[in-house]
């Protein structure tokens, strides 16, 4: 590994981190997925680019998260199921859509990167990286929450189960220290 200039425990943690982003995608696509909107996020890189390059799945990139609940509820109505990838600052952004599947009683999973949480370098993530849980809540959405790579499968497809089978509306917050830290580098 020396050769590769990356420490022991560095290469270790990109490869859980990996291992936990494959079960996300292998859920996903094991139940039938044929839509994933996004923004992109470096939490979500591994479905995102699993999507792109999956033939049979449409890998909707988004100008803005609220565009995506649009795309999964659109998705829905054309006979398919779709997932929407965003970061909690894109939660916010959602607020006035999500009124669509409240009132339309849609079929709704979202999968969510936490920021402004553990070891966070960016104050402006903060404010909404408190309160993510609580806007989703408060406007009706089912929240779960994984923190250790070794639930992210188990809660990610008790997720889909209750939005797909149930008809439930269910975000997914995968919490920062599961993400891992940020590395900012200034010059």
């Amino acid at each position: 590994m020396a050769e590769l200039g990356v420490a022991d425990g560095a290469l270790e943690g990109r490869m859980a981190e990996q291992a936990w982003q494959k079960e996300v995608f292998d859920v996903l696509k094991e139940g039938g997925v044929r839509q994933i909107a996004f923004v992109p996020d470096a939490g979500h890189a591994y479905a995102i680019r699993e999507a792109e390059n999956d033939p049979d799945i449409d890998a909707v990139l988004l100008t803005n998260e609220q565009e995506g609940v649009g795309v999964v509820c659109g998705a829905w109505l054309g006979g398919q199921r779709a997932v929407l990838l965003m970061q909690s600052s894109g939660v916010g952004n959602c607020v006035n859509m999500f009124s669509l599947l409240d009132n339309c009683r849609f079929p709704f999973l979202t999968l969510v990167t936490m920021r402004g949480e553990y070891a966070e370098f960016n104050p402006w993530q903060s404010p909404m990286g408190r309160r993510t849980e609580a806007v989703l809540e408060l406007m009706g959405i089912r929240v779960y929450r994984v923190d250790r790579a070794e639930e992210v499968a188990e809660v990610v497809h008790a997720a889909f189960d209750s939005a797909f089978l149930a008809g439930e509306q269910v975000a997914v917050l995968l919490g920062q220290r599961l993400i891992g830290r940020k590395n900012w580098v200034g010059k």
